[in-house]
């Protein structure tokens, strides 16, 4: 999760943490050759799509996956994708999984999913409280539209340029 994304008219990270289970919570990704062959898959799939993979562990009856994925995606998408794919080779190349898969549903049908990102809730919450309207200069000859634009009067709560805090090296990325 090295940076920020620049996309045609956005800038930004879209990274999330991803979980599913085994339908039944039946423990059969610890058998090495169907946790490779899920691992692989995904993979494959994530680098098919430009999704980028920071971590992915396959457990014996779940999977976490920390990935990035174009704004434009849904996380249901990637979920609706990954499933669906990783299910569908395995019952090509593991037809024993049917007997205990009868309707062909590898994967449960819940999930859970968290935004990521490398700025925190405080950090967010101390640079709304302490930000808005606390400038020096006087920007009220100005229209309307340029008032609130100047991040580097605020300084975050480590003695740092907001943007420097936040690893920002360039402009300010809060415009609206």
């Amino acid at each position: 999760m090295e940076g920020l994304k620049h996309n045609s008219h956005s800038v930004g990270q879209n990274c999330f943490h991803l979980v599913w289970k085994v339908k039944y919570a039946y423990s059969f990704l610890n058998r090495l050759h169907l946790k490779k062959c899920v691992e692989g898959i995904i993979k494959l799939i994530a680098f098919e799509k430009g999704w980028e993979i920071f971590e992915l562990k396959v457990m014996p009856d779940h999977v976490h996956l920390f990935i990035s994925f174009p704004p434009t995606v849904n996380p249901t998408y990637v979920f609706a994708v990954l499933k669906a794919k990783t299910a569908g080779a395995l019952f090509r190349n593991f037809p024993w999984l049917k007997t205990y898969f009868h309707k062909g549903h590898f994967w449960s049908p819940g999930k859970f999913y968290r935004s990521v990102g490398n700025v925190t809730y405080d950090i967010i919450q101390n640079y709304i409280k302490y930000s808005q309207g606390s400038w020096k200069t006087n920007f009220s000859n100005l229209p309307s539209y340029y008032q609130q634009q100047k991040l580097s009067s605020f300084v975050a709560w480590s003695g740092l340029p907001l943007q420097e805090y936040l690893g920002f090296s360039r402009g300010c990325l809060f415009l609206l």
